[in-house]
Order: structure tokens, then sequence, then C-alpha cells
């Protein structure tokens, strides 16, 4: 990105800045000993003498021995030494606690809750009702937002980027807890389920198709308490159409990835994130834009796979392009965190202005 901008500049001086800055604090750091260490060496050492000529004076007049003053010495140079090194110490513990603050924040952190009920969520309906969102407090996402996914259906999330519609995965994820709202499996609150539990019976596929360093084998074993064998492997690899690129190369599935996947294109990566999906084999589908990254070919080839992957599965998909939001049992538009409308594809086109709009405008692109 900075060789692309010729931003070299920009970042040399503002690097410079900041390590202009860090050196400052630096030659600061050291004034303030410099000048803090001889003052307090100094204060000790004219008490030191102090004690020696007052205890000379009480030898001299009979009222004190020199063993009891030579003792008294040897106390107090064990003294003089922690003391003389408070200003050190003060130092250090600033350095310490700026070094530790972001630890502190995140120990801090309210941890999740993990504990609660098993139960099996095949058959049975997701209702969300009215729930309310907000990462700031400042900057509310979502308002009042409800939906009901009954089993072995599709719900479809449609409407303009940045409109919550990610975020009500994050929730039904678990991975934030609503400000205020519910979101229920028939009359079971999810909060009261095991955290476990609940997210291993769901399957989901965000928009950056997340993978991670190691081998293909390790990204599609992710998260399973049991082994897989070579064949489950490929089977689930052949769902996701992903097979063909991995028998291309020379290690197959013990090929290492790299870091977030940076030896595999954006669609490779997109395919290896669905075969982990079909590989988990969920009872709730979650599918946040799956086929974004894929091409024209691929993405009708996973979007196949996709369609066998939902059947007899409770699926909510958030969905731009027009086949998937035609094929949605129920769709729900979702504008500035609102849900505006509701309803089948023609009852939407019907009834809701900016749906239609929404569609006419891809049917035109």
């Amino acid at each position: 990105m900075i060789k692309s901008s010729n931003g070299e500049i920009f970042e040399k001086e503002t690097g410079g800045t900041l390590i202009d800055r860090i050196f400052k604090v630096g030659i600061k750091d050291a004034k303030v000993e410099a000048v803090l260490q001889p003052i307090m060496t100094t204060v000790m050492l004219g008490i030191f003498v102090g004690i020696l000529g007052y205890g000379a004076v009480r030898i001299q007049q009979g009222t004190l021995t020199s063993g009891s003053l030579v003792a008294f010495l040897l106390y107090l140079f064990n003294i003089i030494t922690p003391v003389a090194s408070f200003a050190t110490f003060f130092s250090q513990v600033q350095k310490a606690m700026g070094s530790t603050e972001r630890i502190q924040e995140i120990l801090s952190t309210k941890p999740e809750t993990t504990t609660g009920q098993d139960i099996d969520v095949e058959g049975k309906t997701i209702t969300a009702d009215h729930l309310n969102f907000s990462y700031d407090k400042d900057h509310p996402i979502l308002h009042d937002v409800s939906f009901e996914a009954k089993p072995n259906t599709v719900i479809a999330f449609a409407g303009p980027s940045g409109g919550g519609k990610s975020t009500i995965f994050a929730l039904l994820e678990r991975f934030y807890q609503p400000d205020s709202g519910t979101i229920k499996v028939d009359q079971q609150e999810i909060s009261d389920i095991s955290l476990a539990n609940w997210r291993s019976q769901i399957g989901y596929v965000s928009q950056d198709s997340a993978v991670f360093a190691g081998s293909i084998r390790d990204n599609l074993q992710y998260g399973l308490n049991h082994q897989l064998t070579d064949k489950e492997l490929w089977h689930g690899l052949q769902l996701a159409y992903a097979d063909e690129f991995v028998k291309n190369f020379p290690e197959q599935l013990e090929t290492q990835i790299g870091e977030r996947g940076v030896k595999l294109s954006g669609g490779q990566k997109q395919r290896i994130a669905i075969a982990r999906a079909f590989l988990r084999d969920p009872k709730i589908l979650m599918l946040d834009e799956a086929t974004a990254s894929l091409d024209s070919e691929s993405e009708e080839k996973v979007q196949r796979a996709l369609d066998q992957l939902m059947i007899g599965r409770t699926t909510l998909v958030i969905a731009h392009r027009l086949s998937t939001i035609v094929d949605a049992d129920q769709i729900y538009f979702i504008e500035k965190g609102t849900v505006t409308g509701h309803g089948s594809h023609q009852e939407l086109m019907k009834d809701h202005k900016l749906y239609a709009q929404y569609v006419n405008e891809q049917m035109v692109n």
C-alpha cells in the first residue's frame, strides 16, 4: 500500500516524528535519574557523616561504646542502599504502568459466559426480539431488530453496506451480547446455552474467509473434536469445488499456506473456508457473502455446493447477489441498523420501494 501510493516520504516523516518523541522521553528520563541519584546519595552520605560525628562525641563523653557505634553504622549502611535506589524505583514503576496498560485492560474485560445447558437446535425456530446493540454507546448499530428463522428455511439479510447485517451474525455467534432484546431457540435464550454446544452446531462462513498459518489439513480439521480421514477431507474439498486446486499442489493436503493464507488466492481461501463448513456438518448455517471472493465460474460451482449444504438446515445468509435473495424463504431488508421491511421477494418488490430499486439496479448491472 505504501509503495503503490508513493507514501514513503510521509511514512518516513511520521516514523521519524514518533522515534524523536521516544528519544526525547528517554533523554528526559535519563536527566531525572541523573539529578535524583546524586541528590539522594549526597543526602544519605550527609546523614552518615552527621551520625558518625555525633557518635564520636558520645564515645568521647563515655555515653556510647565504639562497638555500639560500629553496629549502628552497619545497620545504617543496610538502610542507605535501598533508600538511595528509590528514585530509580519510582521511574521503573511509571514505565511498568505504561507498558502494562493494555494488558490491564484485557485482564479487566469481563469473560464470556461459557456454561449452560446443552440442547439440540435441529428442528427448532430461532427468534430475535427487539435487538439493540452498539460497539460504542454514542454510536448505536442495531435498533429494535426482530426476525424469525424457522427450521429448514433460508433467511436472507439484504440492504446497503454498513447497515448492521454482519453485526447480527456476530450476536448470533455470541461474539457480543446485545444491549437489550433476546435471541431464542424456541423458548430457550441462547445466553443460557453452553457456548461450546451452541457454536458446535453453527457453520459460519464469513466474507473475509479466515484461514490460519499451517497446512490445508490443519485448516480443514480446525475446531473439530475428532480426527477426519483423508477420504472425508477430500470429500469436503470436493463439495466446495476445492479439490482440484489442492491436488495441483505438490504436497496436496500437507501444503503450507502461510500466515493468513498468503500463498492462496482469495477464491481459494474462500473455498477452503466453505469446505471447513461442510466438514463441520452444522445444523445452523450462516453465510456472510460466502461467494464474494470467487470468480464467476467458481461462484456458480460453490453456489450449487452451498445449495446442497442448505438442505435440511436452518440457513441465514447475508446476500447482495440477486440469485441468493430471490430463492430465500424470507428476506429482511436492513437499513441503518433497522429492519425496514421483510417478506418474500415478490412481497418486497411490491411493497418496499428501496428493495425494488436495490433489485432493479442489480438487474441493470
